[in-house]
């Protein structure tokens, strides 16, 4: 923990976490950015996050109640926020 800045906003991706149509990431993107602090991301590894990370997290997502492994999820989460900015932008992508 000591490598995330303390003023970050941190999302943690657990599987106890909310989940989000597109246009609700969008939502959060657009809060995220119109908060002025940098955001991090946690993913867990192969037995998940730390109760600290855990605690320290401001915001849960789920991205599906399976259990998906670690280097997938950062594809995955890299796909939905490109797509949730394309929303934000009024770009066709989302769409597509």
């Amino acid at each position: 923990m000591t490598a995330l800045p303390q003023n970050d906003y941190v999302v943690a991706l657990e599987v106890g976490g909310r989940n989000w149509s597109t246009e609700q990431l969008a939502e959060q993107l657009k809060n995220w950015q119109a908060s002025g602090r940098d955001v991090s991301l946690l993913i867990g590894g192969p037995d998940g996050l730390s109760d600290e990370c855990q605690q320290r997290a401001d915001q849960k997502w789920s991205l599906s109640n399976l259990t998906l492994p670690h280097p997938l999820v950062r594809i995955v989460v890299a796909e939905q926020l490109y797509r949730a900015w394309t929303v934000l932008q009024n770009h066709p992508y989302h769409r597509a």
